[in-house]
């Protein structure tokens, strides 16, 4: 799906506020509201929205210790090849397959280093792990954003320029 700059401004506003109104969309995009929710809509049938989730504090909940596992794997007991293995694992936030020697990069947190210990016991019977504790995020998971020049309307054309 080709996504043109009114597409993009939705996108850049939802990513920020995903519980925002069509209304209120309209308004910061200056489009109606019939219009922006038809481009939501098509947007989410399409495949380019997959989810609305809200963003949560892990050492609020009590998840005090965030580290990230490589996992070396091979064979039937990958858990790139057969992650129902470790899906209802409640500790483990994510799951990257990647090339090389390194199978996989599993995101976890733990209340305590004590549960990060326990935890990477039990991923042993899948593969060789190494691990390294996440202290911060000095660049924290953010939205997407349209590359500079990328699919962008000329300044004269129709349309252009309505983001604000």
């Amino acid at each position: 799906m080709e996504l043109d700059d009114l597409d993009w401004a939705l996108l850049d506003h939802l990513q920020a506020d995903a519980r925002m109104s069509f209304n209120a969309l309209a308004r910061q995009v200056g489009a109606s509201a019939p219009t922006v929710a038809a481009r939501v809509r098509r947007m989410e049938e399409s495949a380019v929205i997959t989810g609305y989730r809200a963003e949560v504090d892990l050492a609020g909940v009590g998840l005090g210790v965030e580290a990230l596992v490589r996992m070396k794997c091979y064979g039937p007991r990958c858990i790139t090849l057969r992650p129902e293995q470790i899906t209802d694992w409640p500790e483990v936030l994510g799951v990257l397959r990647l090339t090389g020697d390194i199978c996989s990069l599993v995101h976890v947190a733990t209340p305590d280093i004590a549960g990060l210990e326990r935890l990477l016991e039990r991923l042993w019977q899948y593969g060789e792990t190494a691990s390294a504790m996440i202290l911060s995020w000095p660049i924290p998971l953010r939205g997407v954003r349209r590359p500079p020049g990328w699919g962008s309307l000329p300044p004269d054309a129709p349309g252009a320029g309505q983001r604000s």
